[in-house]
């Protein structure tokens, strides 16, 4: 077997076990907290909501201790793109969302707000002639705002639990039955260890797979890591449609991208500072465009997102993927 089939297979194989350690995590850890007597709704906006965004944690994480910074960045962007462009797209189209109040009010700025700060972030050389990074005071903002998001989110979501069909889809989410205490045990920590093991098999074959097609290690992540990443994301948000919950299929989603910018981007850039690669401003551009003409089709046709306006996100960001990949 060649160098290429063998990164090729451990890149797949790490997307296999970050999916399932994830869902491990989820189940076990949701369980733990019901039986602890914890509110559901506070469980749908914590541990599924930071579940379906685990294997970009685990991932970045390790990426950027190893200073694999490009790999990081490329995956943090790309997760964010994949998550409007192809999980909200094909969702869509899967079956037309409905999207409450809350989520165009709360959710989506938010989003804008946490993409403009790391477009602001990563562009020392133009604000201050350095080179571009994200440097562990950026990182540190971004942490601060990943708060005040999490303290505002909790406090407006219990004045409007009894009212808020968004809410209460989160409340169901978090109330689902699961195993007992002792089986729920094993599988948090089988899903915390499947999580480390699947970002080691990721990042190994990410950055194996640049070297042997001579791809950076940027368009790599931000490509195939990312679409590898964000897959929980797509499950979850279409078994949400499915189910009729299509409101949180959309705030899944772009709760995952708040999460993404400002928690795992932050905790990222703790651990070591991130530098910027080449054309990563051009990619948070375009991510800040996706949320803008996200937040636009959510606030036309009564709150819906047609199955056209799904084909389009997924026609831009499948065009924009083609000309990076053509130009890098």
């Amino acid at each position: 077997m060649s160098a290429l089939a063998i990164d090729v297979t451990t890149l797949l194989a790490g997307f296999a076990i970050l999916i399932a350690g994830g869902e491990a995590l989820v189940r076990g850890a949701s369980a733990i907290a019901r039986q602890s007597g914890i509110s559901p709704l506070v469980i749908g906006l914590t541990v599924v909501a930071f579940g379906t965004s685990a294997p970009e944690l685990a991932v970045n994480v390790l990426a950027a201790i190893r200073g694999n910074g490009a790999l990081s960045f490329g995956n943090i962007v790309g997760s964010n793109l994949a998550n409007v462009g192809i999980v909200v797209g094909l969702t869509a189209i899967f079956r037309p969302l409905i999207i409450e109040t809350s989520i165009v009010r709360r959710e989506i700025p938010m989003l804008l707000l946490a993409t403009i700060a790391a477009l602001v972030m990563a562009s020392d050389r133009w604000l201050a002639g350095t080179p571009d990074f994200f440097s562990r005071g950026d990182a540190l903002i971004l942490l601060l705002l990943f708060g005040v998001f999490i303290y505002y989110t909790v406090r407006d979501v219990y004045r409007q639990r009894d009212s808020d069909p968004y809410i209460q889809a989160v409340s169901e989410a978090g109330a689902e039955s699961g195993p007992n205490l002792s089986i729920s045990s094993v599988l948090v920590v089988v899903g915390v260890a499947a999580l480390v093991l699947g970002a080691e098999f990721t990042v190994r074959g990410a950055t194996g797979m640049a070297r042997a097609i001579g791809m950076s290690e940027a368009l790599i992540g931000l490509t195939l890591v990312a679409i590898g990443t964000s897959l929980p994301e797509l499950s979850a948000s279409l078994v949400a449609a499915w189910r009729g919950h299509t409101d949180l299929a959309v705030g899944n989603v772009v709760g995952s991208c708040i999460l993404n910018l400002l928690l795992i981007l932050g905790i990222s850039g703790l651990a070591r500072p991130i530098a910027v690669p080449a054309g990563g401003q051009i990619d948070l551009c375009v991510a800040l465009f996706l949320s803008v003409l996200l937040m636009g089709v959510c606030s036309t046709h009564s709150g819906r997102i047609m199955r056209y306006e799904g084909a389009v996100l997924v026609a831009i960001y499948l065009l924009y993927l083609g000309q990076r990949a053509i130009l890098a």
